[in-house]
C-alpha cells in the first residue's frame, strides 16, 4: 500500500496520508505531466521553419499553451476541493493525451495553435496533485512536502526542454508529441492504481466554488501579493526560455535545437534547491525566502545582460534564473496554502492562473523584444518584470505582514 490512514473524512471514512512511496509517485507524476507545457520551447525555431513563419508568429504557440493552462486552472482546479481528486486527475490525463496527439498531426499554424491551447487547457494535473500532497501532509511539514513534490515538477519543466530538444533534432518536432501522448496514457493507468481516494474538502457547488474565488482575492492581500509576484517572476522565466533557441542559433554560438534543450539540464541545479527552499520557508518564514529568491532572479538577468555572449556567463545565468524562480515559487505556494487550509485548491487556482498569465505575457513580450532589440531587449524586459515583483514584495513587507505560528508569511 502507498498510504496509511490517520484522519477522518467528512463522511466518517479514514483519510489517507502520505507515505514515502506515494510522495515519490506524486513528485514523478507532477514532472511527467507538467512537461507537456514546455516541450515546445526548444522546438520553436524548428516549428517556425516547418510552417515558414517568423519567430514572432511562432512565439504565439508558447503563449497560447500558457493561456490555455491558465484557463484550465480556473475551470478545473477548483474541482479539487469539491470532487474526488483521483477521478479528476485520471480524466484530465485522458484529455491531455488526445490534445498531444492533435499537436503532432497539426498541418498548419492555426491547427497547431488550437491544439497547443488544448494541451495547456488539460495539463492542469500538477496543480491538483500539489494541493493533494499538502492536504495529506502534516501541517508542520507542508513546506517540506510541497518542496519535494514541486522539485519533481521543476525537474519535469527543465528536463522537458532537454528531451524535446534531443528528440526534435533526431526525429522531428512532431515525434515529441506522439511520445508525450503515450507517456500520459501510461501515467493515467499508473495513477489509477496508486492514488488513494480522499473525498472532498468543501460542500460548495461548482458555481459557488468559482464565485468564492473572488472573495478570496478581495479579502486576502497576501494572496494578491504572492500571485502577482509569482506571475511576474514566471513571466521573466518565460522571457528567457522562449527566446533562448533563437539566441543560440546566432553568433557566437551557432547551436541547434538539441543544444537549446541541453540547457535545461543546467537548470537542474536550481530544481535541486526546491526542497531546501521548502525547509527554509518552514523554518524562517516564506516571505524572507521569496525576497531573497527575487533578488537572485534579478542577478541572473544582470549576468545574462553582461555575460550572455560568453558560454560560462550564459550557463551561470541559467542556474541563477532557475534557482531564483523556483525558490520563490515554493515559498509563495507555502504561504498561500497556509491562508485557508480547507480551500487549498481554490487558492492554488488563483495563484497559478496569475502565474501562467504572467508566463504567457513573458512569452509574448520576450519574442517581441527579440524581434525588435535582440538579446539586450530580452534582458531588459525580463529584468523589468522582476523589478516590479520586488516593488510589490517591498510594499507587502511594509503594509500586509501576516503572521502564522510566529512566521512572517
Amino acid at each position: 500500500m502507498n498510504y496509511k490512514h490517520n484522519a477522518q473524512l467528512s463522511g466518517g471514512q479514514q483519510r489517507p496520508s502520505l507515505s514515502p512511496s506515494l510522495l515519490l509517485i506524486l513528485a514523478i507524476s507532477c514532472g511527467l505531466s507538467v512537461a507537456n507545457l514546455y516541450y515546445n520551447q526548444p522546438l520553436l525555431a524548428d516549428m517556425a521553419q516547418s510552417f515558414h513563419v517568423s519567430a514572432s508568429q511562432i512565439g504565439n504557440i508558447s503563449m497560447l499553451t500558457q493561456l490555455g493552462y491558465a484557463l484550465g486552472l480556473f475551470l478545473f482546479v477548483p474541482l479539487g476541493d469539491i470532487r474526488e481528486k483521483k477521478t479528476l486527475i485520471i480524466l484530465l490525463l485522458g484529455l491531455v493525451t488526445l490534445s498531444l496527439l492533435f499537436v503532432g498531426i497539426s498541418k498548419n499554424l492555426t491547427l497547431l495553435g488550437v491544439a497547443s491551447f488544448a494541451v495547456g487547457l488539460t495539463t492542469v494535473v500538477p496543480q491538483i496533485i500539489v494541493p493533494l500532497a499538502a492536504q495529506l501532509a502534516e501541517p508542520q511539514q507542508q513546506g517540506r512536502i510541497v518542496g519535494i513534490v514541486m522539485s519533481g515538477l521543476f525537474f519535469g519543466i527543465l528536463l522537458a526542454r532537454t528531451i524535446s530538444g534531443i528528440i526534435g533534432s533526431l526525429l522531428g518536432w512532431q515525434a515529441m508529441y506522439f511520445i508525450a501522448a503515450g507517456l500520459m496514457f501510461i501515467l493515467a493507468l499508473m495513477l489509477g492504481k496508486a492514488l488513494p481516494k480522499t473525498g472532498s474538502t468543501s460542500n460548495l457547488s461548482y458555481s459557488q466554488s468559482l464565485y468564492s474565488l473572488w472573495g478570496y482575492i478581495t479579502k486576502l492581500p497576501l494572496l494578491r501579493e504572492a500571485s502577482l509576484m509569482g506571475g511576474l517572476l514566471f513571466g521573466s522565466f518565460s522571457v528567457f526560455w522562449t527566446t533562448l533557441a533563437f539566441f543560440i542559433k546566432q553568433p557566437p554560438y551557432y547551436y541547434g535545437t538539441e543544444i537549446a534543450g541541453l540547457f535545461g539540464l543546467i537548470g537542474v541545479a536550481g530544481a535541486s534547491f526546491a526542497p531546501i527552499a521548502g525547509r527554509l520557508a518552514d523554518k524562517k518564514g516564506p516571505r524572507i525566502v521569496v525576497g531573497i529568491a527575487a533578488g537572485v532572479t534579478l542577478l541572473a538577468y544582470l549576468v545574462l545582460w553582461l555575460l550572455g555572449h560568453h558560454l560560462w556567463g550564459l550557463i551561470l545565468g541559467v542556474i541563477l534564473l532557475d534557482l531564483g524562480v523556483q525558490g520563490a515559487q515554493i515559498s509563495n505556494q507555502a504561504r498561500v496554502y497556509a491562508l485557508v487550509p480547507e480551500a487549498k485548491s481554490r487558492l492554488n487556482t488563483i495563484y497559478m492562473v496569475t502565474y501562467f498569465i504572467g508566463g504567457s505575457l513573458g512569452s509574448f513580450l520576450g519574442l517581441r523584444a527579440w524581434s525588435l532589440w535582440q538579446w539586450k531587449g530580452v534582458c531588459l524586459v525580463g529584468g523589468l518584470m522582476i523589478l516590479v515583483s520586488i516593488i510589490i514584495w517591498t510594499a507587502g513587507w511594509k503594509s500586509n505582514q501576516v503572521k502564522l505560528s510566529g512566521k512572517v508569511l
